[in-house]
């Protein structure tokens, strides 16, 4: 089913739809998923080849569940893909693991994608799941932006050391970056409003920065 964007996903997106469903190997403690209870074993959706994805689209293809996760059986993504190139839209894949992408299907993905990751911070905290660093995911979408359009979103937002960080984003070299906070109460190690603020203007000097609604519970902390 190709659903409508809506709630809090990116408003730049105009509609999601996923093949791959249940329980996302990463296990991240904020997966916004797992607010709807327990998620079934992970599964692939044949009935979701025969959607129709429209033209003109924008289509974030596995919102859900990370599609590029080293668990999820190569089959199920080569299917999700050729199915996306029967449609004239624009395609976001994003992962936290974009070495897959990079590796092994970035010669399968649609000509007009965008490939995207997730950089939450520079450090690495527990809540994180079973991911790539940071740094892994950084430098892997150093490789992607030679031949896609690329984004990060820093989502759920954590403390970071901002030099370091921002080094980090900058070797992404991203058309935008998408910014929002935690909007579950995961009690994640949030930074001080001050220190986002300078984020934001550093970030703005190299490339589009997108604010989600969520982030204005941080801002809104009086200066210091």
């Amino acid at each position: 089913m190709l659903n409508v964007s809506k709630g809090n996903m990116y408003a730049f997106v105009t509609h999601t739809w996923n093949t791959v469903k249940g329980r996302c190997p990463h296990d991240c403690s904020y997966c916004y998923m797992k607010r709807w209870g327990k998620q079934k074993d992970l599964h692939f959706d044949e009935k979701e080849l025969k959607t129709n994805l429209g033209t003109g689209n924008f289509i974030f293809v596995g919102s859900s569940c990370d599609m590029f996760a080293e668990e999820i059986d190569p089959v199920w993504i080569i299917k999700t893909l050729k199915r996306c190139f029967g449609f004239k839209n624009k395609y976001l894949f994003q992962s936290k693991n974009p070495h897959s992408i990079d590796k092994r299907y970035s010669s399968f993905l649609p000509e007009n994608s965008t490939v995207g990751t997730t950089i939450e911070t520079n450090r690495i905290y527990p809540q994180m799941g079973q991911t790539l660093t940071p740094g892994n995911r950084a430098a892997t979408m150093n490789e992607l932006r030679k031949e896609f359009e690329t984004m990060v979103t820093i989502e759920p937002i954590m403390n970071f050391d901002t030099d370091l960080f921002l080094r980090m984003i900058s070797m992404c070299q991203p058309k935008w970056v998408n910014i929002g906070a935690d909007s579950g109460g995961h009690k994640l190690p949030e930074p001080p409003a001050g220190k986002v603020r300078e984020l934001i203007a550093e970030l703005s000097k190299f490339t589009e920065v997108k604010i989600k609604k969520n982030l204005n519970r941080i801002l809104r902390e009086v200066k210091t």
